[in-house]
């Protein structure tokens, strides 16, 4: 699958169900000029342009016309580990790009604060020289040992100040999300000194109950880290995180879709109890669009067999191998509504990293991010528009 840059002259993409904003529209089209959006409508009353694509020919019928997608939490893919530099990042991001991810946070797992501070870094710059990428995303290294998957347990440690300001400074205003673990000491003071730094505080890998999230988004934490993985799960009489988030109307809560992390029922009952606050993401590791085999997750050893990534040591998952086109098929299958579920790739996840005014809609105004899908929800192409506008 190639992709195409939106991003100069005029493009219009006509006879296409746009599914976008939890809406579907029949035979719709999309004008993007210089890779914003400019218009969109029904029939044919589009205007000429430099290109046009008519999206049943390419497609099939049914073809259906999306925003780009936006991944929140991926560690790599197509053999290469974020956590390893700039051309691990460009060699993950081809691979995502070319099933509909036109926009990425860049997940790191844990290591020590010197290799995170320096990850942290050159993420910044990349995200002045590839506009694609949003900033970054530390899972870890403030998350409670009992919960720790395939993050390794020596690096871990509870979240001081200072530690927490120093990877906050490093990214330079672009770590997009942190994940913690609020019952840690200090935790609830880092989830508000995270937030006060414009990033998103999440709730993840932790050993929270109910009472303490509830703690946490009171104090501003805004995600849960991927869903019932590495958190208490629902218990009749202990409700933990989950049912926690899914009450909180201003919480948005990662899924992965990929029938391993959670059951496709499991998923089908977030969507129904958290409406408009799911996030589909990968979780993604090396291994993802490539073979199974050995990999490694940032200090920690990952054997992908059959698909499924587990850590050596101690037989966590770890990580998946799902790109997002395959989330929204999987969701789909699960009986997610087609719009919902593409919102859960588009409009949520911009708006749970606080992109939402640019990302996440086929609107005018909008960066000129498409995703074209023929019926049975493969990528047929995949268009990306500029940077974001500086913040």
């Amino acid at each position: 699958m190639t992709t195409h840059s939106s991003a100069t002259g005029s493009l219009v993409v006509h006879s296409a169900r746009l599914v976008d904003r939890g809406e579907i529209a029949e035979d719709g089209w999309v004008r993007i000029e210089d890779g914003v959006i400019a218009a969109r409508g029904a029939g044919s009353d589009w205007a000429p342009a430099d290109v046009v694509i008519d999206a049943a020919q390419l497609a099939g019928d049914g073809a259906l016309l999306t925003p780009g997608f936006v991944d929140i939490h991926g560690h790599g893919g197509a053999g290469a580990a974020y956590d390893d530099g700039v051309d691990a990042i460009r060699t993950g991001r081809a691979l995502h790009r070319a099933h509909g991810t036109t926009r990425a946070v860049i997940s790191l797992v844990t290591g020590t604060l010197d290799a995170l501070a320096q990850s942290v870094a050159t993420i910044a710059d990349l995200t002045e020289t590839d506009g694609d990428i949003l900033g970054s995303h530390l899972e870890g290294p403030f998350l409670d040992p009992g919960h720790h998957g395939a993050h390794e347990p020596s690096l871990l440690r509870h979240p001081v100040a200072d530690d927490v300001a120093r990877l906050l400074d490093a990214g330079r205003g672009t770590v997009r999300q942190v994940t913690i673990a609020p019952e840690l000491p200090g935790g609830l003071d880092a989830v508000r000194q995270i937030v006060d730094a414009g990033a998103a505080a999440a709730v993840g890998h932790t050993d929270a109950d109910a009472a303490m999230a509830v703690a946490a988004f009171e104090a501003g934490a805004s995600i849960l880290t991927h869903a019932f993985n590495a958190m208490p799960g629902i218990h009749h009489r202990a409700p933990g995180p989950v049912l926690a988030a899914a009450a909180d109307h201003r919480v948005i809560l990662e899924v992965i879709a990929d029938d391993i992390h959670l059951d496709p029922t499991v998923v089908k009952l977030v969507f129904d109890a958290a409406p408009g606050r799911v996030a589909l993401i990968t979780d993604a590791m090396a291994a993802a669009g490539s073979a199974d085999g050995h990999y490694d997750l940032g200090a920690v050893r990952v054997t992908v067999q059959d698909g499924i990534a587990r850590a050596d040591d101690t037989g966590s998952i770890a990580g998946s191998t799902l790109t997002q086109d395959g989330a929204l098929l999987r969701s789909v299958r699960a009986g997610v509504p087609l719009a919902e579920a593409v919102r859960a790739l588009t409009e949520t996840p911009a708006k749970a990293i606080g992109r939402d005014a640019h990302l996440g809609a086929l609107r005018p105004g909008m960066l000129g991010d498409a995703v074209l899908l023929d019926a049975e929800l493969r990528v047929a192409r995949v268009w990306t528009g500029p940077a974001l506008p500086s913040e």
